[in-house]
């Protein structure tokens, strides 16, 4: 790490991927640490000695299996694409003939409906598994089903096109559309994030904000997510006070400048009408002039997975520069199937801001999610949430709890149970219609879905379609 890069943290650990060799790979496991340290993939410093367990076989280990695990997205990035723009294409092009003979019919007649990636007809993989868009009509603005309902189907239509989520907000939502974003990453030198905001058209005073999750195609995504590497936050560059240990792939994706860290403004550009956007910054510019044009106007941020990452670390860094008039503006956050995102550090930092301004923070967990549990909390990997979780099982009973159960997943106590409940979950797609009602009947591509979970469970519990079942027939929580 250059010496410009340490101002903005008190210690660090950074791995670039990218810079790995088959050797360096090897090393993780076998090197010493000072040997380790000297290679260039791998950065780390750590002025308590005590705090530093790159000694630790765990935690080496953890550090290996990231590392490779992206060394294989990195490889994998062009045939990922590929596939995904096949397999969507084609889903496409069945539910736009009738089906595959009604594809094969078209065909023989010379009327096959195509439908370009950039059209507001294209539905990426995830609209195919939920193909609902509008929110429940018995549940009006006043019920508290309504903002975490408003909330997910926002983080769900982040996951499509441009025109589509446009189309959507304003023929299915009846919402006033503001705008679709793609983010610089400053790392990985490339958009890699997404978000929209609209406003809500049965009250006009609150606007909607919401992250896109990790696409199921999009080996950047991927590679953000299982990049383990943290920076220890200082408050400011010139306080040695620090705000905790926070995931860097996700600060990264949110607008981290390199060198620089959260500087309070950016700078001009260089080069005239070179300007990258970055999410955290161009969402803020946002907000400041459309709540300074309404006084009365609130706000909520969302996601999905790492959108719901993305939301809560927005939060974070307003309150690292102190936008107070926006944070008392802030309607609150809703954040479902989120990943661990810092230390217990940066939780007791984020609660001093929760209470500060009375936040509402809802952290949605269903079932066996998989991505809630990680990355690991434990003595190799520090990573915790914090605040309350909202949980809800697989019949969509839900409550308030401090943790998930199974809080890392991989827990051996938990295989069975979680097998079965995974049996569980491909049965209830087949009731489910008869149990709560017609729309909740699932695709048979979700049905498929849900097989995967008999090979990993937890994975098919990611789908935002459960996410979007418990905001309307799950516990009322809040």
């Amino acid at each position: 790490m250059a010496a410009g890069d340490e101002e903005f943290c008190k210690d660090y650990l950074v791995i670039d991927a990218k810079k790995a060799t088959l050797y360096d790979v090897a090393c993780i496991l076998i090197c010493s640490t000072d040997s380790l340290k000297k290679r260039e993939f791998y950065d780390e410093q750590c002025e308590d000695v005590d705090k530093s367990t790159t000694w630790n076989l765990r935690r080496r280990w953890l550090i290996f299996v990231s590392v490779v695990l992206q060394k294989f997205f990195i490889w994998m990035k062009k045939p990922l694409t590929f596939t995904g723009s096949f397999v969507e294409t084609w889903l496409n092009l069945l539910s736009s003939n009738g089906g595959f003979f009604g594809l094969i019919i078209n065909r023989i007649r010379g009327k096959v409906v195509k439908v370009e990636e950039s059209s507001e007809k294209f539905v990426s993989m995830i609209g195919e598994l939920d193909p609902r868009l509008k929110l429940d009509a018995r549940v009006g603005k006043d019920d508290g089903r309504y903002k975490p309902s408003l909330s997910m189907m926002a983080a769900k239509l982040c996951y499509e096109n441009e025109a589509f989520v446009k189309a959507a907000v304003q023929d299915q939502l009846k919402m006033v559309f503001i705008g679709f974003y793609e983010f610089w990453n400053d790392y990985q030198n490339q958009f890699t994030t997404h978000a929209t905001m609209f406003q809500d058209a049965l009250d006009p005073n609150l606007i909607v904000i919401a992250f896109r999750g990790t696409k199921p195609f999009d080996a950047n995504d991927w590679m953000t997510d299982l990049d383990i590497s943290w920076y220890e936050l200082k408050h400011t560059n010139d306080c040695d006070d620090c705000i905790g240990k926070v995931h860097s792939g996700f600060m990264k994706a949110l607008g981290l400048q390199k060198t620089k860290g959260w500087p309070k403004e950016l700078e001009p550009p260089s080069v005239p009408n070179n300007h990258h956007p970055f999410a955290y910054y161009k969402i803020r510019e946002n907000l400041r002039e459309i709540l300074g044009k309404n006084p009365n106007a609130k706000f909520i941020v969302t996601g999905h997975s790492l959108g719901g990452a993305l939301a809560i670390l927005f939060i974070a860094v307003l309150g690292l520069h102190e936008e107070t008039s926006l944070l008392k503006r802030l309607e609150g956050v809703y954040t479902f199937g989120q990943p661990r995102v810092g230390d217990k550090g940066f939780g007791r930092y984020m609660m001093r801001i929760i209470e500060d301004y009375n936040v509402k923070y809802f952290r949605y967990v269903y079932s066996n999610d998989m991505v809630p549990r990680l990355p690991y909390d434990d003595k190799a990997l520090f990573f915790k949430h914090f605040g309350m979780t909202l949980y809800f099982n697989s019949f969509y009973d839900g409550k308030v709890m401090e943790e998930e159960p199974n809080k890392n997943y991989f827990s051996l106590v938990w295989i069975i149970p979680k097998y079965v409940n995974a049996i569980w979950e491909v049965i209830r797609s087949f009731i489910l219609p008869y149990w709560k009602g017609k729309e909740y009947k699932e695709q048979n591509l979700e049905k498929l879905f849900r097989m995967v979970g008999l090979i990993i469970p937890g994975l098919s519990a990611h789908s935002p379609k459960d996410y979007v079942d418990v905001t309307r027939i799950g516990t009322d929580l809040n």
